[in-house]
């Protein structure tokens, strides 16, 4: 058990009101937004979150989240503000700085963006101009929508080049970025993924970037928790720039990070502030220096080091009863299962779906040369680090396959449907995410 707290309604009102006069908690109980807050404690907590996007955040981040420093404004940052008053919040951001470049051995970090996807705008504002050259992998193919998708800003913005998977392996081909960048020399590399299950060695992308003469960017949205205990390769000393959002596998609030060389961190300070946004999100700043001391701990190591024994044991689990595994497994944390192999009918749509009403989460996916609609999908992605928060380890994963199974078998029988509802619950109450 990783964490402890009271029980899920005590803990989640508590928190929220925790620095609260009293007043506060007597008109929030008669608002029908903090029973709906309750529903989704509920949710949460009885049935299985394999989100890979997602994950439970201690009482402690939660707490510092919605705490009174919601109230203020500080555009600027710490010493150079354009409000007062910002003495208490200067020190905390300052906190979180010092945090997170010793967690990774950065040279210099923002702490402010709101976002993933809002950190990596601001890199391009940064450090390219309109129209520049990027290369990134393609959406269809693991990469993220701010890594040049023409429906999104970045692709927009910039001429972005796509690199892919390979058609056998479906694993990313260094030759062939290396060949994409000795063909259109890119001002920037940008290597991140948000459904690629493998590695990703950032000394290959140095050595093309070297060669190209481009600046590297890593993504490390996704993985930046792994990297922050060990269980995947640090791109910091390797890359100009990453990125990485604070939740997800790194277990803190929903945010954004930058971490870069000294060489770029005027640029990057420049570009999120004045560029992109106005003040920071103090609240979320304080609980992201929370979670950074968190991932400090030794047992943050132990941690992330479970979440991807977990996948590597869930993804063999559903291998074994007939789903394909996109590139044949996981080394991270998640893994994309391609649904057809399993039931050439059945779509992601509707796994989803089905699954949601067993109490099991997750999110349909492309598969590579995916077929169908990204918003109908030929597979699922799946994630396992909200249940290794939770306590569970490689023989529960087995039992979560199992869940599967019967559920996407079972679809079109409700009492199969809420006999595995019954199941997840009971699975979930012996591995309380709070107590």
């Amino acid at each position: 058990m990783l964490f402890r707290s009271h029980d899920a309604k005590k803990s989640q009102r508590g928190l929220v009101h925790a620095a609260a006069p009293n007043w506060a908690s007597e008109l929030g109980d008669d608002d029908p937004v903090f029973d709906l807050i309750d529903r989704e404690v509920q949710r949460q907590t009885t049935g299985l979150q394999l989100i890979a996007s997602e994950n439970f955040t201690s009482p402690a981040v939660m707490r510092a989240t919605g705490s009174v420093l919601t109230n203020k404004y500080s555009e600027g940052y710490p010493g150079k503000r354009y409000y007062g008053g910002n003495a208490v919040v200067d020190d905390i951001e300052a906190i979180a700085i010092e945090r997170v470049k010793k967690l990774f051995g950065a040279d210099h970090a923002n702490v402010q963006p709101h976002s993933g996807a809002g950190a990596n705008m601001a890199v391009y504002l940064g450090l390219l101009n309109p129209g520049d050259t990027v290369l990134g992998l393609s959406l269809d193919h693991g990469g993220h929508l701010t890594h040049g998708s023409p429906v999104n800003a970045s692709g927009i913005l910039y001429n972005f080049v796509s690199y892919k998977v390979s058609s056998g392996e479906e694993r990313i081909s260094m030759d062939e970025v290396r060949e994409l960048a000795l063909q259109h020399r890119p001002k920037m590399i940008v290597a991140g993924t948000t459904s690629y299950t493998r590695r990703l060695e950032p000394e290959p992308f140095r050595r093309i970037a070297d060669e190209v003469g481009a600046l590297l960017m890593f993504d490390i949205a996704h993985l930046a928790g792994l990297v922050a205990g060990g269980a995947h390769p640090n791109p910091v000393p390797f890359a100009d720039v990453v990125t990485f959002t604070t939740h997800k596998t790194l277990r803190g609030p929903r945010g954004g990070c930058i971490l870069s060389t000294k060489q770029h961190a005027q640029a990057i300070d420049k570009a999120v502030f004045p560029g992109q946004q106005g003040g920071p999100l103090e609240h979320a700043v304080a609980a992201k220096a929370v979670a950074f001391f968190e991932a400090l701990k030794p047992e943050f190591k132990t941690y992330a080091h479970q979440i991807v024994k977990n996948a590597a044991a869930l993804a063999e689990a559903l291998a074994v009863r007939g789903f394909r595994l996109v590139s044949g497994g996981t080394d991270t944390h998640m893994m994309v299962v391609d649904l057809r192999p399993f039931d050439a009918e059945l779509t992601g749509k509707e796994a989803q779906a089905v699954l949601d009403q067993a109490g099991i989460t997750l999110n349909k996916n492309t598969v590579p040369n995916d077929p169908r609609s990204p918003f109908v999908t030929s597979g699922v992605r799946i994630g396992t680090p909200s249940v290794t928060t939770q306590g569970m380890r490689e023989g529960d994963m087995s039992t979560i396959a199992d869940f599967i199974v019967t559920t996407l078998k079972g679809r079109n029988d409700p009492a199969i449907i809420a006999d595995v509802r019954a199941k997840v619950a009971a699975l979930c109450a012996a591995f309380p995410a709070y107590r």
